[in-house]
C-alpha cells in the first residue's frame, strides 16, 4: 500500500545547475537548486527489483551525499520507507564518486549510479541483479488546503499571526518565527525544507523544530538515509524516535501534521493528565499518541498556561510554507466525548484529510 506519492526522477536539471559550486562548500547550507554541487543530483531516491540476498522483491536504495564526493546508502528489503519496507535488517553501503559515477559497496553488494540513468545492482562477484529507478516522491499532505474553521498562521505572506517573521524573496517563511497567541489543543499542517550540506554532519545539518508551547520539540533536520533517533527528525526531541524515518532529500518540500492535546492541571496546579501528541510525516504516522512525560531538550518547563508555537532558530536556513492551524480545544463544559460539533467534527475531519 503506497502512502506516499512517487514520481518518476529523471534528473531534469540543467547540467550547469549541477556544476554549480559554492565558494565555501564545507560552511555552505544551500538552498536553491541553482547552487547544487555534482553530487546532489546522484544523492536521492531509488527503487525496483532485483535478485540476490533478498529473494527476486522489490528494494529501496536512499544515497546520501557526504561532501568530497563521498557517499552512504541504505538498501532497504521490500522497497522504500512508507512504500513497501516492511522493517527487515537494512545494508549500508559506502562509497565514492569517480569519472564513471558513484560506486558503492557492501558485503555481497556493489551498486553503481550515474546521473539520470538507473542504479545498477550487481553481487560481489560483478554479476547484475536488477536496476534500480531514481525517484521523487512527495507527501499526499503537501498542499493541504485549510478548513474553513483553521487559522492560516502563513501563506507567504505575512497574515498578523506571527511574530518575527522573516520572508525569503521566494516568499517562504524563514526560522525564528513565534505564533502571536498561546496554544492549547490544536491541529497543525505545516511544510518545510532542509538545505543541502553535504559536509554537515549530525545537529549541525539542516536543523529546526516545531516547538510546541515552546515546550515540547518535533524535530526538523535533514535526516534522509539515516536511522530513527531520539535527535533525528521527526523525533519529540531527546525523549522518543519516530517509528519511521520518512526523510525526503534536502530541497524538497517535506509536511508535518501535528494533532496536540495539551497537558491538564488542577486548580493547585498539579497535571492531571499528560501532554499528548501525534505526528504525520510526509502523510505516515511516524509518532502516534505519544504521552508526554515532561518538556523536550531546551523547552520551557511544563504548567497550566498555554504558550505558543516557536520554528526553532538552530542557524541553519530551513525554510517553510503552508502553514495553518485548527483549534480544538473543548469549550467551557464541553468535551470530545459529549460535543456534536466543534472539537469533535473538527479532529475526523482534518484526520481524514491527513491519513
Amino acid at each position: 500500500m503506497l502512502t506516499t506519492a512517487v514520481l518518476t526522477w529523471g534528473f531534469a536539471l540543467t547540467a550547469g545547475l549541477l556544476a554549480a559550486e559554492t565558494t565555501d562548500p564545507q560552511k555552505a547550507a544551500v538552498t536553491r537548486l541553482e547552487d547544487v554541487d555534482a553530487d546532489y543530483a546522484l544523492q536521492g531516491e531509488y527503487t525496483g527489483r532485483i535478485n540476490g540476498c533478498y529473494g527476486c522483491q522489490t528494494v529501496g536504495l536512499q544515497v546520501v551525499a557526504g561532501g568530497n564526493g563521498e557517499f552512504q546508502a541504505l538498501l532497504y528489503p521490500g522497497g522504500l520507507p512508507g512504500n513497501g519496507y516492511y522493517g527487515a535488517s537494512k545494508t549500508t553501503l559506502t562509497g565514492q564518486r569517480d569519472d564513471q559515477g558513484v560506486h558503492l559497496t557492501a558485503d555481497g553488494w556493489r551498486v553503481r549510479l550515474q546521473t539520470g540513468l538507473a542504479a545498477t545492482v550487481s553481487s560481489s562477484n560483478g554479476a547484475v541483479l536488477g536496476y534500480l529507478q531514481p525517484i521523487r516522491r512527495y507527501s499526499l499532505t503537501e498542499g493541504a488546503r485549510p478548513p474553513a474553521n483553521a487559522q492560516v498562521l502563513f501563506d507567504g505572506t505575512d497574515t498578523g499571526l506571527l511574530k518575527d517573521v522573516k520572508i525569503s524573496p521566494e516568499g517562504f517563511l524563514q526560522i525564528g518565527a513565534e505564533t502571536i497567541h498561546p496554544v492549547q489543543d490544536f491541529q497543525l499542517h505545516g511544510e518545510f525544507k532542509t538545505p543541502y550540506m553535504p559536509y554537515a554532519r549530525g545537529q549541525a545539518r539542516g536543523n529546526s523544530g516545531f516547538y510546541v508551547q515552546r515546550r515540547y520539540e518535533v524535530q526538523v533536520l535533514d535526516s534522509f538515509g539515516m536511522e530513527p533517533a531520539v535527535n533525528e527528525v521527526a523525533s519529540l526531541y531527546k525523549f522518543k524516535a519516530p517509528d519511521m524515518n520518512m526523510s525526503f532529500p534536502p530541497l524538497v518540500w517535506q509536511t508535518y501534521d501535528i494533532h496536540f492535546t495539551a497537558a491538564r492541571f488542577n486548580d493547585q496546579g498539579e497535571r492531571t493528565a499528560k501532554a499528548r501528541i501525534t505526528v504525520w510525516h510526509n502523510g505516515v504516522v511516524v509518532q502516534n499518541q505519544v504521552e508526554l512525560e515532561n518538556k523536550t531538550g531546551g523547552g520551557r518547563p511544563e504548567g497550566p498556561e498555554p504558550l505558543p508555537i516557536l520554528l526553532q532558530n538552530h542557524g541553519n536556513p530551513v525554510e517553510f510554507r503552508n502553514i495553518w492551524i485548527v483549534d480544538t480545544t473543548p469549550t467551557a463544559g464541553t468535551t470530545c466525548a459529549t460535543a456534536t460539533t466543534s472539537c469533535c467534527s473538527v479532529r475526523r475531519s482534518v484526520l481524514r484529510k491527513c491519513r
